[in-house]
């Protein structure tokens, strides 16, 4: 599920670390995005539209939409698209509990 190659992006990997997501222990590589270690460990949904709560996944990877926003160690509208990860965050979904599965 971890991408590896992309025809625009670089995405780094260094040392595997541990972050939480909504109280979740989960992996990833650190210098990585946030976005890209949820979607390798199979989090696919990251936020729901206001309106008709139609779910938001990892779209552009650029910072350019709204659908990665989601606070990270404290922090609210984080594009974690782009948000390098690091030992130890702490990532929670702005929709209230249980927006993330």
């Amino acid at each position: 599920m971890r991408i590896h190659e992309h025809p625009v992006l670089d995405f780094k990997k260094g040392r595997e670390v541990e972050f939480t997501c909504n109280g979740q222990v989960i992996k990833g590589y650190e210098g990585e995005t946030i976005a890209a270690a949820l979607h390798a460990a199979g989090i696919k949904v990251l936020s729901h539209s206001h309106e008709h709560h139609r779910p938001r996944g990892f779209y552009c990877a650029i910072g350019n939409c709204s659908s990665c926003l989601m606070e990270v160690d404290g922090v609210a509208n984080v594009r974690i698209c782009t948000e390098p990860l690091k030992e130890g965050m702490v990532v929670k979904s702005q929709e209230g509990k249980g927006a993330i599965k």
